[in-house]
């Protein structure tokens, strides 16, 4: 793979396996599966993350839950057909994995650096509280004219700042990607309970 690619989309996160491990798809005789990551934040809460991983790097075998592993991978996007609609489903596919045993509590467990272009103007908008906010929807080019499409979310200054730039801009972002639980109403009244990805921004430059 092109190695300007790479150095678009890294992602780097460490916890603890939390789910099994379901077949996800075949490419070229390949299998993939797909499993969920806990990663602790600073605010002692987690994210319950997706990862998609080669039955090459399994090397034969899955990771029994709370297993505490190291995972180095890019940030992808893809359409999943939802009835009439598609949806946008976000995981993190790894390139790398590592399994810790020393237990070491780690500062930084959850990274991501995004190199794209802005595909929507970005929501700039204030909370009830006052707090500013911003949301921006970031291209991340990747091999065969393929892109990912990330949504990123950012706080204060860095919203002021989202709310300057226009579509087709390129924009760098720090940050972590954070998960959200939120309601989806469904057209017969009835409800369901989802999950959202987003990157939380720390740090953009153009």
């Amino acid at each position: 793979m092109n190695e300007q690619v790479i150095k678009n989309n890294q992602v780097t996160i460490i916890g603890k396996v939390n789910s099994g491990f379901d077949f996800s798809h075949e490419v070229y005789g390949e299998g993939f599966y797909s499993f969920y990551v806990e990663v602790p934040r600073l605010s002692e809460t987690v994210d319950i993350l997706p990862v998609t991983i080669s039955e090459r790097l399994l090397n034969g075998s899955t990771l029994a839950e709370g297993t505490l592993v190291e995972i180095q991978g890019q940030f992808r996007s893809y359409n999943r057909h939802d009835g009439e609609k598609n949806r946008l489903v976000l995981t993190i596919f790894a390139r790398e994995l590592f399994v810790l045993t020393d237990g070491i509590i780690y500062k930084n467990p959850n990274q991501i650096l995004l190199s794209g272009f802005i595909c929507k103007k970005p929501n700039y908008r204030t909370t009830p509280f006052g707090r500013e906010i911003a949301d921006i929807l970031l291209a991340v080019n990747r091999p065969y004219s393929k892109s990912d499409y990330i949504p990123c979310i950012a706080w204060g200054r860095n919203a002021r700042y989202a709310q300057t730039l226009e579509v087709g801009e390129s924009l760098k972002v720090w940050g972590r990607i954070q998960s959200r639980q939120y309601e989806k109403k469904l057209e017969d009244g009835t409800s369901i309970i989802r999950m959202a990805y987003e990157i939380s921004v720390s740090k953009m430059e153009k």
